[in-house]
C-alpha cells in the first residue's frame, strides 16, 4: 500500500466521502470540495479518487453506462452492496451479516484476497411504486 501525499485537495475529498453514505461519483465530489476549494478542478479530485482506490481507502461501484461511484471504507470493516436496479440508489451490506462465502470451483492453489458481492433487486420506495407486473419480474430476478 501507497501512502497518498496528504494536500489539501485529498484532504477535502476524504471529508466529502467520509461525511457521505451516498456513494457518490466523482461529479458530487467535485461540486462539495468546490464548496471549500473553489479552485480545485475536477481532473484533481479524479486523480485523487483513483490514488485512494489504489490505496484501498474507496472503492468503487461500477454499472454500465452510468457514472463510477465511490465508496470510503467508513469503518474498516467490510461490506457488500445492495443496487436498486430502478433508481440506482445504493445500500451497504455487512459482510458479517452474510453467511460464509464459498471456494468451491475456484482453481486449486488459488488464494482469494477479497470479495466483492453485490445484490441486484428492487428497493423497497421502487418496489411500492412499481405496477404489479414490473415487481414480478423485479422479484424473480432477484432471486
Amino acid at each position: 500500500m501507497t501512502m497518498v501525499r496528504q494536500t489539501r485537495q485529498r484532504a477535502a475529498v476524504i471529508e466529502v466521502l467520509q461525511a457521505s453514505r451516498a456513494h457518490p461519483d466523482a461529479a458530487w465530489i467535485h461540486a462539495q470540495v468546490r464548496a471549500q476549494l473553489p479552485s480545485v478542478s475536477l481532473g484533481t479530485v479524479y486523480r485523487t479518487l483513483d490514488a485512494l482506490v489504489r490505496d484501498g481507502v474507496v472503492v468503487t461501484i461500477e454499472r454500465a453506462g452510468q457514472a463510477t461511484r465511490y465508496d470510503y471504507r467508513h469503518d474498516g470493516q467490510d461490506h457488500h452492496h445492495a443496487v436498486c436496479r430502478s433508481c440506482g440508489a445504493i445500500f451497504d451490506v455487512a459482510a458479517e451479516a452474510l453467511p460464509v462465502i464459498p471456494t468451491l470451483g475456484l482453481p486449486e492453489g488459488f488464494q482469494v484476497t477479497g470479495v466483492r458481492l453485490e445484490f441486484m433487486g428492487v428497493c423497497p420506495t421502487c418496489a411500492g411504486t412499481q405496477n404489479p407486473a414490473q415487481a414480478g419480474v423485479a422479484q424473480r430476478n432477484h432471486h
